[in-house]
């Protein structure tokens, strides 16, 4: 627009209208001029990364760029770095743009940069850059013993609008108390302390500050922890496989384990002193020729820094094996006579079978002797008292024909089997 007076030409009048505004990681928000044809976008990055600013320029008529960084300090003319700073770097030169790059940027970087267009009047527009903290986690102690406390601390530092923090130990969720401290140019500075017990199984097991801002999608900084646990003791019989017997020996190994590695391991017998002929070779305890006075519950103590544990063993010598004779005939099913007290006798089916199918063969045979025979001797048979009763007209003459044949007539004898 143009304002005239009076006996005067006009005067030209330039409004400049900028926007700056925060944006998330990987999106720019385009700051322009209105009426010139300069353009450059804002900048979040996260503290130790690369920042790039991009100065665009729309139908350019050859007038010089330069970019100034927020002390006015010329940090490239064109293609050529008055700026003794070798982290910027040009990323791109041409008529239309000067693209450079800042790495390793740090709190200290964040302000206002200057893309400037030496045209008559100069035009100028402004790149933020937001550098966001990497988050730190600080922890109460390096390392924490079972069952006690433990408090972690994890702070964002730079952040505008103020980030919010989580905790995530392995795939849990802690709650964290966190407060928020404005510091400068609206910037803020968020802490969060949690708290929680620590048990052995938390022994190196991350624990996740994860920060949420729009800057970022979820930023994090993981800690190990580092838990301390008294020793877990198991006692191992390396001999013998099955009952312990007068005459055997017996060998015992004690397995310890704990953080730190238990520095001390001892055996000894509850209530009794140990045999004196046995041998304790480190973790090992080994007695030989058992007998029944050796009876009784061996114990295996390992101890560390943080404390120490037992295992019980209870020892009850067996008599000594009956010597049986092994059968000639089935040498190979021999068993050690240990394993096999107390255990059912083997039946031997295909025996027992054969017995039971020659049995009933022998039974079917006499049956069938036996129907031919009652076959072969089929037939009807009289006694002496029915002999004459087939003439007689009646009972009494069928009596006296019987009687009186029975005297006159030569006896025939029948018999039946």
């Amino acid at each position: 627009m143009a304002i005239t007076g009076s006996g005067s030409l006009p005067i030209p009048l330039f409004v400049f209208v900028i926007s700056v505004a925060f944006l998330s990681k990987g999106a720019a928000e385009t700051v322009t001029v209105d009426g010139q044809n300069l353009a450059t976008d804002n900048v979040s990055v996260i503290e130790g990364e690369t920042a790039t600013i991009s100065c665009r320029v729309k139908n350019n008529d050859d007038s010089v760029i330069q970019l100034l960084n927020p002390n006015r300090q010329t940090i490239y003319f064109r293609e050529v770095r008055p700026l003794k700073d070798s982290r910027f770097q040009l990323v791109n030169f041409s008529d239309n743009e000067l693209r450079v790059s800042l790495s390793n940027v740090s709190l200290s970087d964040e302000g206002r940069y200057v893309c400037q267009l030496y045209t008559d009047p100069p035009q100028e527009a402004y790149a933020d850059i937001t550098v966001l903290g990497n988050p730190i986690i600080e922890s109460r102690e390096d390392v924490v013993s079972e069952g006690n406390e433990t408090e972690l601390t994890c702070t964002a530092m730079g952040s505008k609008p103020a980030a919010s923090i989580r905790w995530m130990k392995g795939e849990e969720e802690l709650t964290g108390e966190t407060t928020v401290e404005e510091t400068y140019d609206r910037m803020f500075t968020v802490t969060s302390r949690v708290r929680f017990s620590v048990t052995k199984e938390d022994d190196g097991v991350p624990v996740d500050c994860i920060i949420d801002h729009p800057a970022v999608k979820d930023l994090l900084a993981q800690r190990h922890l580092e838990v301390l646990y008294k020793p877990e003791v198991k006692i191992v019989v390396s001999y013998p496989d099955g009952l312990t017997r007068e005459g055997d020996n017996l060998d015992l190994t004690c397995i310890a384990e704990g953080k730190p590695h238990p520095h001390q391991i001892n055996w000894l017998r509850v209530d009794d002193d140990v045999p004196p002929h046995a041998v304790v070779t480190g973790s090992d305890l080994y007695i030989e020729n058992l007998n029944k006075s050796y009876n009784g519950t061996y114990r295996c103590v390992a101890s560390n820094a943080v404390g120490e544990a037992y295992d019980d063993y209870i020892l009850y010598v067996y008599d000594a094996p009956t010597t049986i004779p092994t059968p000639t005939t089935n040498p190979v099913n021999t068993q050690d006579s240990r394993a096999s007290d107390g255990a059912p006798q083997k039946i031997d089916h295909a025996v027992i079978g054969g017995v039971v199918a020659v049995v009933m063969f022998a039974i079917l045979c006499a049956l069938i002797v036996l129907g031919r025979y009652f076959a072969r001797h089929k037939g009807t048979y009289f006694t002496h008292e029915a002999k004459g009763a087939d003439d007689a007209a009646d009972a009494d003459t069928a009596i006296i024909n019987a009687e009186g044949g029975h005297n006159n007539s030569d006896e025939k004898k029948e018999y039946y089997i």
